[in-house]
Formats: structure tokens, sequence, C-alpha cells
């Protein structure tokens, strides 16, 4: 092996300490991708800045204390929600549904109305809360 005078220009680039930054920079990216809190995706209505002439009548699913589910403001069973959110789903396929539950209500409870929006098809749904009082 020769060794190189110290005068002498080099005739080799050396590429190590790029590639390491590569890679450093590669491992930053896949755990940075992968880090993302995945969770329920749904499509929620879109707002927008122009006024409609035709809204679409919003319905409201409201779960009480107790566990009784009512649609707008009438008392109804899973079975008789199904029914007519089918209904109301055949007469406007973008209907827009929120639901409102009781902070002491069961989360079966919910899921059980959320099922069964799926079930029927709907789309557009949103989970009303409050503001956090400061």
């Amino acid at each position: 092996m020769q060794i190189q005078d110290d005068n002498e220009p080099y005739d080799q680039i050396n590429v190590v300490p790029m590639l390491d930054l590569a890679y450093v920079l590669l491992v930053i990216f896949i755990i940075m991708t992968t880090a993302s809190v995945q969770g329920i995706q749904v499509n929620l209505p879109k707002a927008s800045n122009t006024p409609s002439l035709a809204k679409p009548q919003t319905k409201a699913i409201t779960i009480t204390e107790d566990g009784q589910v009512f649609l707008d403001t009438y008392p109804v069973s899973l079975d008789e929600l199904r029914t007519q959110l089918s209904a109301l789903k055949a007469a406007n396929p973008d209907l827009p549904v929120v639901v409102k539950g009781d902070t002491v209500v069961q989360y079966g409870k919910v899921m059980e109305v959320l099922d069964l929006l799926g079930q029927v098809g709907i789309t557009q749904m949103g989970l009303v809360t409050q503001k956090l009082a400061k």
C-alpha cells in the first residue's frame, strides 16, 4: 500500500459521513411516520363560506344518562332508530347526523348507536361536546 504524501491532491471523495447522515435521516423519517396517532375516520359535514339556500336537515341522536335514545326530541328504540334513519337516508343520501351522549352514559350504548349508523350507511356523523370551562 502506498502512503500518500500530504502535498498531493486527493483523487477520491470520502462518502461515509454523507451516508451516515442519510441513514440517520431515513431512521428519523421512519420513526416519525409510524408514530402518528391512529383513530376512527369519519366524514364530517363540510362548512362553506357561502350561504346555501337548501341546507340538509341535521338529525340529532341523544343518549341520556339512563341510556334512553332520542331521535331529535322523540324517544325511540334502536330498531325504531334504524328504521327511521334508513328512511331518512333513502330520502337524503348525504344525511348528516350528530350524536350527543351524556357524560355518565355507558360507552357501550354510544358504540351501539355508532355501529347502527355504520350499518345504515351514514357517513357524515359527528360527536357533540362542550368546551372545557377554564
